[in-house]
C-alpha cells in the first residue's frame, strides 16, 4: 500500500521553521532548549512544531509528519490524548501550582507504588532530578562516596552523571579500570572522579570493578534497557552481575525514566524480573508534562527529608497538572491490558520491514528492538549483536543522517540521532506502518545509490 505520505519527495516548505530557528539562535544557545533538537548530527533545519495529534505532528509550515519520537517517550497513548487533555483541563480550573500538598499527589503515588511494587515514592520535576536525588539518597544511606555507571548510559545532566554519557555525549574512555572523564565542560574532574565507569553488558568487567572498589561504592545506576546509545538490551549474565553488586553493600538503582511504564505496566523492572533498591521514573508518569520520581523500599526512602537526613526539595514537585496527566495516562494503560502486546507486534513488524527494505537496497543495518523501542544501527552486523557502547559507536552516522533526511522528506519524523531509540504509540496502526515502510524503502534505495551498493 502506497500513501500520499510516501510520494516522491519534494522539498517541504521550511520558511517558518527557518525564521523561528534564526530568531531562537539570537536568544537561546544553539536555538534550542535541548541539544538533540538542533539537528546538528543530521543537518538541515529543525522543524518547529505547531501542534500534535495522535501519531502526527504538524510543523510551523503546515507539514504533517508521522512521529516516532513521541516527545522522547511520554506519548505512549499518542499525542493530545482526550483523557489526558481532559484531566489537565479539569485540574487547571482549580489552579496551576499550590506549593502545598494535594490529593492528586497521593493518588498518583498510590498508583505508582501499586503497579511497581515500591513502598514509597517522591515526585520531582524531571528525570535528572530523579536520578540525582536517588544517588544522593544512596550516599546518605551507605555513607559511601563513589557511584558506578555504564558507558553510554545517560542519566540526566547532573554533574556526577555526565561521565561517559550517551546520545550526543558519546565519548571514548581511556581504558583504565573504573577511570572516568567528564563528558561536558564545566564538570570538575574531582567530581567526575567520584563516578566509576564500567561497560554495559560486560559482567566480567563489572565483577572486576566491584571486587576492586566495591567497599567504596554507594550505588550502581543503570538503564535496564539503554535508549541513549541506541537501544541496547541486557543479557541475562549482565543482569545477574548487576544483582551481585548488592553483596558489596552497594544499592542498585534502575533508571526507568525512559522505560518505566513503556515496556510493561511494571516497566523494565517487571518485564526483566529485576530487584533494584531504587527506581527512577519520568516521561510517561507525567503524561507529557514535566515530571520525575524516585522510589524504593521504605527503609531506604525513609532517609529522605523530612523523614530522614537526606535533603531534597522542589517548588513544583507534585504539580497538580502533571499529577493529573500522569494519573490519566497510567489509568488508561492499566485499563487496556492488550496495549503492550499491540505495541510489541507493531514494533516487530516495523523492524522486519526496515530490515527487508535495507537488505533489498544493499544498505547494512542492525536492528535492536524490545517492546515499543527500536534502533536501526547503520553498520554491518547481525541483528542483536550490538550489545555495548563500543558496538553502537561503530555506526555510520553519516549514512544514518542521509537516511534520516530521506525519511523526513517523505513525511516521517524519526529521532534525529543514530544514538536514540524511537518510540511507538498506541495510535500507530496499519496505515502508519505501511506509510513508514513505503518511506523507508524509498529512502534506503536513495541511500544505497549514494553508498554505491
Amino acid at each position: 500500500m502506497t500513501t500520499e505520505l510516501q510520494a516522491a519527495p519534494t522539498p517541504a516548505p521550511t520558511a517558518h521553521s527557518e525564521a523561528l530557528f534564526a530568531r531562537a539562535r539570537a536568544v537561546t544557545p544553539g536555538g534550542v532548549n535541548s541539544p538533540v533538537r538542533a539537528f546538528r548530527s543530521v543537518g538541515g533545519t529543525p522543524r518547529f512544531i505547531a501542534r500534535a495529534d495522535g501519531a502526527y505532528l504538524t510543523d510551523a509550515d503546515g507539514t504533517r509528519l508521522l512521529d516516532y519520537i513521541g516527545s522522547w517517550g511520554p506519548m505512549i497513548l499518542g499525542h493530545n490524548h482526550p483523557a489526558v487533555r481532559g484531566a489537565i483541563a479539569d485540574a487547571l480550573q482549580y489552579g496551576t501550582s499550590f506549593g502545598a500538598p494535594g490529593e492528586r499527589e497521593v493518588l498518583l503515588a498510590e498508583l505508582v507504588t501499586r503497579l511497581t511494587g515500591v513502598d514509597r515514592v517522591r515526585f520531582v520535576s524531571s528525570g535528572t532530578e530523579a536520578t540525582m536525588s536517588a544517588l544522593r539518597l544512596a550516599r546518605g544511606v551507605t555513607g559511601r562516596k563513589f557511584i558506578v555507571k555504564f558507558r553510554g548510559n545517560y542519566h540526566g545532566h547532573a554533574d556526577g552523571l555526565l561521565v561517559e554519557a550517551g546520545s550526543g555525549l558519546l565519548t571514548n574512555a581511556d581504558g583504565a579500570l573504573g577511570a572516568a572523564a567528564p563528558s561536558s565542560a564545566g564538570v570538575p574532574e574531582e567530581y567526575a572522579g567520584l563516578t566509576l565507569v564500567s561497560e554495559y553488558n560486560d559482567p566480567a568487567a563489572l565483577d572486576a570493578l566491584m571486587a576492586a572498589r566495591g567497599s567504596e561504592v554507594a550505588a550502581v545506576i543503570f538503564e535496564p534497557v539503554v535508549g541513549n546509545a541506541g537501544v541496547l538490551i541486557p543479557t541475562p549474565e549482565f543482569l545477574a552481575a548487576l544483582h551481585r553488586v548488592k553483596t558489596h553493600g552497594a544499592l542498585l538503582i534502575a533508571d526507568e525514566v525512559m522505560t518505566g511504564f513503556r515496556l510493561s505496566l511494571g516497566g523494565a523492572t517487571g518485564l526483566l524480573g529485576l530487584r533494584p533498591d531504587l527506581i527512577c521514573w519520568g516521561k510517561i508518569i507525567g503524561g507529557g508534562l514535566p515530571v520525575g520520581a524516585y522510589g524504593g523500599r521504605a527503609e531506604v526512602m525513609d532517609f529522605v527529608s523530612p523523614q530522614g537526613p537526606v535533603y531534597q526539595a522542589g517548588t513544583l514537585s507534585g504539580n497538580p497538572l502533571a499529577m493529573a496527566a500522569g494519573l490519566a495516562t497510567l489509568s488508561a494503560l492499566e485499563a487496556d491490558p492488550d496495549l503492550y502486546a499491540r505495541l510489541g507486534a507493531y514494533t516487530t513488524a516495523l523492524a522486519d520491514g526496515l530490515r527487508d527494505a535495507a537488505s533489498a537496497a544493499g544498505v547494512p543495518i542492525s536492528i535492536n528492538h524490545i517492546g515499543s523501542m527500536l534502533t536501526a544501527f547503520h553498520l554491518d552486523a547481525p541483528d542483536g549483536s550490538v550489545r555495548t557502547y563500543t558496538d553502537a559507536a561503530a555506526s555510520d552516522t553519516k549514512a544514518f543522517a542521509r537516511w534520516f533526511q530521506g525519511m523526513l522528506g517523505r513525511g516521517v519524523y524519526w529521532a534525529p540521532s543514530q544514538f536514540e531509540s524511537i518510540f511507538v504509540s498506541g495510535v500507530h496502526g496499519d496505515a502508519e506502518l505501511n506509510a513508514t515502510l513505503d518511506a523507508a524503502r524509498a529512502a534506503y534505495v536513495d541511500l544505497g545509490r549514494e553508498l554505491g551498493a
